[in-house]
């Protein structure tokens, strides 16, 4: 039987490494959900995915299966033509929400326009495909909010903070989906820590949360001045890793009405100090110039970087100003479960890898790749 995927997001970092898994069965079709101000914008952010595919241009068979509508995952049925939509939920068996915007510093309707709206949308859809088989929402594990501890892999009810709009939003996602789906749809709710570029070669379809945070680290942004982490700790997660979750759990009913944990983990998560100096090595070796470092106290490092901004060009000042945010993000000492997410990937030889296989790649690929200054 052929599955039928409908999937958002397909040019996030996420969605990117997903569709080439799902790809490789010559029984799956895929249909994209793309913004696009014209037909002929459509066209080329397909074959922009096609390119970072790196797929043959002369592969016509596997071209034949993808599908890309013009359309927005916060609009009324997706904004598409009602033939279109009538012809989606007739065929699609699967469905992919991994669409979001990942700033983290939006006006909170704005965030829950992203979030919250495409959730509603996503649920309208499922509750008229006649051969539904199973659905993936993409969260976040930053969910648990300003929770100190451990996140546990399970539903978040009670009342918490939040770091910033992004996570809150995606909070109230998931608040959408256990309430008004209640195992009445077979969904999986997936939640990623910070993801990275693939585990293999490093590539990513755009550089977003970690690159930039980077950049921080190395010192080039802050004039070297360089903020105390104490014991605060990062949890990330290659692309390949968390797609390569959600195409097996969307084949598999044992996933059904669980919280998938795709991160680190307790026993992974990268400790900040030792990262930063993995990043500035990478940089200086890359040929990136960077300042000396002077570690402060975290209110110093606040009050003397934001005086300087102010002597900052306007691009660099508008990057400065989204640090508090990281900083914000990055004081909480948490970490997230994911034993029972590694006990259930088991059995399909899904192990989460160590930050250390693959980093070096990471860093690579966007030294390679990134604008040098």
């Amino acid at each position: 039987m052929t599955n039928n995927y409908f999937i958002t997001g397909a040019t996030g970092a996420i969605g990117s490494a997903l569709i080439p898994i799902l790809l490789q069965d010559p029984e799956t079709r895929v249909t994209l959900l793309l913004r696009a101000a014209s037909p002929e914008d459509l066209e080329g952010r397909l074959q922009s995915l096609y390119r970072f595919w790196q797929i043959d241009p002369a592969d016509t068979s596997l071209r034949q299966r993808v599908r890309a509508l013009r359309g927005d995952v916060t609009l009324p049925d997706f904004g598409l033509e009602s033939a279109d939509l009538r012809t989606l939920a007739a065929e699609c068996t699967h469905i992919v929400h991994s669409a979001g915007n990942v700033r983290m510093n939006l006006p909170i309707e704005d965030a829950r326009r992203s979030a919250v709206d495409s959730t509603r949308q996503i649920i309208a859809l499922a509750r008229r495909c006649a051969r539904l088989a199973k659905i993936e929402f993409v969260s976040t594990v930053g969910v648990g909010g300003r929770t100190h501890g451990v996140v546990p892999e399970e539903w978040l009810t009670g009342a918490r903070s939040f770091h910033n709009t992004y996570e809150q939003a995606k909070a109230e996602a998931e608040e959408v989906v256990r309430v008004e789906l209640d195992n009445r749809l077979p969904t999986t709710v997936h939640r990623p820590s910070m993801v990275v570029g693939d585990s293999r070669n490093g590539r990513i379809i755009h550089f977003q949360v970690f690159y930039h945070l980077c950049e921080f680290l190395s010192g080039r942004r802050t004039f070297g001045l360089a903020p105390n982490f104490g014991g605060a700790r990062l949890d990330i997660v290659p692309a390949d890793y968390v797609a390569g979750v959600i195409a097996w759990s969307s084949r598999s009913a044992s996933s059904r009405g669980r919280i998938i944990h795709s991160c680190s983990g307790p026993a992974l998560a990268l400790s900040l100090n030792p990262l930063r100096e993995r990043v500035r090595k990478a940089f200086s070796l890359a040929g990136r110039r960077l300042p000396p470092l002077i570690n402060l106290p975290t209110g110093a490092f606040t009050a003397l970087l934001s005086a300087a901004s102010l002597l900052m060009p306007a691009d660099a000042r508008r990057a400065v100003r989204t640090l508090p945010v990281f900083l914000d993000y990055l004081a909480t000492e948490q970490t997230f479960a994911n034993q029972r997410s590694q006990q259930l990937l088991s059995d399909a030889g899904l192990a989460v890898p160590a930050p250390e296989q693959y980093l070096q790649q990471v860093l690579g690929y966007y030294l390679e790749n990134s604008r040098r200054k």
